[in-house]
């Protein structure tokens, strides 16, 4: 009997649980979602304002040993431990994607000039690295414009989401007057993005739960994406 297939998704916060479970309901028909979710990786990165190598070490960890596991892909959901997915992935035969990467190839392909917020300084150098290596795969010059949304992060750790939302939602604003497309560079902001009225911004805004699962039932061969 064939065994059923599986995507693991590698979190460093249980808060996104429910936005990637939710999602493989809608995308990934019959397809068995497993979590793992290490906290003390995220502590590390905003404690040191980077990702120590001990951090990016254990990452790397995590995805061996979903795959010893057993899974048919793996997903890694942090932004900030996104350069772990390259080490990783030269490890194991198992497709292992980080979660910006469907992101970035849409940013490239939307617009020349890109805008990327994010709400830790620690998510602002890999990802511009990622659009920039995009961009280059495909010979298109572009100009990034970045911003970190002060507080955010500290919001939203206490438990006042609202506050986080209202910081996320001003640079969003903000930053639409200045560029063809912005980047919302942690998933966590993703519903920030939702919230905001249909026409109030023309500019696109992409977040990466929904591609980075789009590509996931793409690779995994599910006929709903």
């Amino acid at each position: 009997m064939q065994r059923q297939k599986r995507i693991t998704f590698i979190h460093t916060s249980p808060t996104m649980i429910p936005v990637f479970s939710g999602l493989a309901g809608q995308l990934l028909t019959g397809v068995q979602v497993l979590h793992m979710v290490d906290e003390a990786l995220l502590m590390d990165i905003t404690s040191f304002q980077q990702v120590p190598k001990a951090t990016l070490k254990r990452a790397v960890l995590h995805v061996l040993n979903a795959d010893q596991a057993g899974t048919d892909l793996i997903m890694v959901t942090c932004s900030s431990i996104g350069p772990a997915v390259q080490i990783a992935g030269q490890l194991i035969n198992t497709p292992v994607l980080r979660v910006d990467e469907p992101m970035a190839e849409l940013a490239v392909k939307t617009g020349a000039r890109i805008g990327v917020l994010a709400t830790l300084p620690s998510t602002l150098i890999p990802t511009t690295e990622l659009i920039h290596g995009k961009a280059k795969a495909i010979s298109r010059e572009i100009q990034l414009k970045t911003d970190l949304c002060q507080g955010a992060f500290a919001a939203i750790i206490s438990g006042d989401s609202q506050t986080h939302d209202m910081i996320v939602r001003s640079a969003i604003l903000r930053m639409a007057q200045e560029v063809d497309v912005i980047v919302l560079a942690q998933a966590s902001m993703a519903r920030v993005a939702d919230s905001i009225p249909k026409g109030q911004v023309r500019t696109p805004i992409l977040s990466s739960p929904r591609p980075a699962v789009e590509r996931a039932a793409l690779i995994l061969g599910c006929g709903n994406a």
